[in-house]
């Protein structure tokens, strides 16, 4: 992988969409670290405190610590992930949509289009929950009692701005998809999570450091070794299950054409065993997210105690609603991103066929099946590494900082490797040579 970035590196045009993404992500953190106004900078250090043992935990693990921070981009990624899910639902509920999605280019800008709105409103209700979420931890300057329209005023303020960091995040995503390397949306959370690694060091170090007596040195030293052996196991697996695959034998017939013989050839149909990537686990998390959202937009109440208690992240309800939606969202994204039936048809269209297969129907059916098996394995590996963490956090209160470990990893790896296959493959367009050279 080192090596493709290399060579990537030595030419100009994939190095100038390196330096382009790279210049993006720049922009990105820079936003993330500006303050909004009517935030008081002394209080809002105590935001991860609040957030701690919570769901918001995680989305501020998205947001690289935005959210955390009440910065400008503190929505990060998050509004626009969930109008992806909301609009790729409607394309299956609403046949128009369908249609459109069936357009071509034009279709899908027009899709695109939509999802953009949706982003917006999305961003706009987020927004107004997070800036009421930020007055019930005391960390506006802003007072309702001392000056009410001054207060109002403010809320508008802050939300806008919220909300135009969204609206912004939006846009630098969709300059990586046009102009960079990757996906705009997986190389900013691939940012985001990059950037706490730091801290995370830090707070590995600490533990030793602040230990009174030698059975806190070797305690703390365990861990620190337990949490690099951990790590690095994970990250094998990962790139093993990605890199692996199911093939499909196909056998294609001998054709005369003229007086040259084509065909006759054995080739693969190869399915990867994680075909939906770390989308699920994105997915999922967006959903159950949903609860702590609204509690936001509510003063202390039955619900918002009831979230904080039975919908914080180690709770058995929220664990088991993150697994299911997994599930869910692998069969659900292989189902809009993967047809059996077109695969079947363009096999049967250029003379081959599955031994011991029919064409047709047949065929679509036979990869339909062996495309469940390997979605099931798929989202029982995405469990493995997102939830296993989140259990092991519930059952042992003292490994509770592990909870997100597997989901970070998982789209750390998983970005880098799609990274590493994207510019391989532009390599390879580069470095090949047809007939006339």
């Amino acid at each position: 992988m080192f090596q493709t970035f290399k060579n990537a590196w030595k030419t100009p045009e994939l190095k100038k969409k390196l330096l382009f993404t790279i210049m993006i992500i720049l922009l990105y953190r820079i936003g993330a670290n500006l303050y909004v106004p009517f935030i008081d900078v002394n209080e809002v250090q105590n935001l991860a405190t609040y957030y701690e043992g919570s769901i918001f935990q995680f989305v501020s693990l998205l947001s690289g610590d935005a959210f955390s921070k009440a910065t400008f981009f503190a929505l990060s990624v998050t509004p626009y992930i969930t109008a992806s899910i909301v609009m790729q639902l409607l394309t299956i509920a609403i046949p128009a949509l369908e249609r459109l999605s069936k357009e071509g280019e034009e279709g899908r800008k027009k899709i695109n289009n939509y999802t953009r709105f949706v982003t917006v409103a999305l961003a706009l209700v987020t927004a107004y929950g997070y800036v009421k979420l930020l007055g019930n931890y005391g960390i506006l300057t802003i007072d309702k009692s001392v000056d009410k329209a001054g207060y109002y005023f403010g809320m508008a303020v802050m939300v806008a701005c919220f909300c135009t960091g969204a609206a912004v995040i939006m846009w630098l995503a969709e300059k990586i998809n046009d102009h960079g390397i990757g996906n705009g949306i997986s190389m900013i959370l691939f940012a985001n999570i990059i950037s706490r690694g730091a801290a995370m060091v830090q707070g590995l170090i600490g533990m030793v450091s602040s230990a009174t007596d030698a059975k806190g040195y070797i305690f703390g030293g365990l861990k620190i070794l337990l949490s690099v052996v951990l790590t690095i196991a994970v990250i094998g697996l990962i790139v093993w299950f990605t890199n692996s695959e199911r093939r499909i034998p196909v056998q294609y017939a001998k054709r005369v054409v003229g007086r040259k013989m084509y065909g006759g050839q054995n080739s693969n149909l190869p399915l990867k065993m994680n075909m939906a990537g770390v989308m699920p686990v994105i997915f999922a998390s967006s959903i159950v997210s949903i609860p702590a959202t609204i509690a936001g937009f509510m003063s202390e109440n039955g619900f918002t105690k009831w979230v904080s208690t039975w919908f914080n992240y180690n709770s058995a309800l929220y664990i088991v609603l993150f697994i299911v939606l997994i599930v869910l969202f692998s069969y659900f994204y292989i189902m809009i991103s993967f047809n059996p039936v077109e695969v079947s048809n363009n096999i049967k269209n250029q003379g081959g066929s599955v031994p011991g297969i029919r064409p047709g129907k047949p065929t679509a059916d036979y990869i339909k099946k062996i495309l469940n098996r390997i979605t099931l394995l798929g989202a029982i590996f995405l469990i493995v590494i997102s939830g296993g963490p989140l259990i092991v956090g519930a059952l042992a209160p003292n490994f509770q900082s592990i909870a997100f470990g597997g989901t970070s990893l998982l789209i750390v790896v998983g970005v880098a490797l799609e990274t590493a296959q994207d510019l391989e493959a532009q390599l390879s367009m580069r470095n090949y040579k047809g007939f006339l050279d």
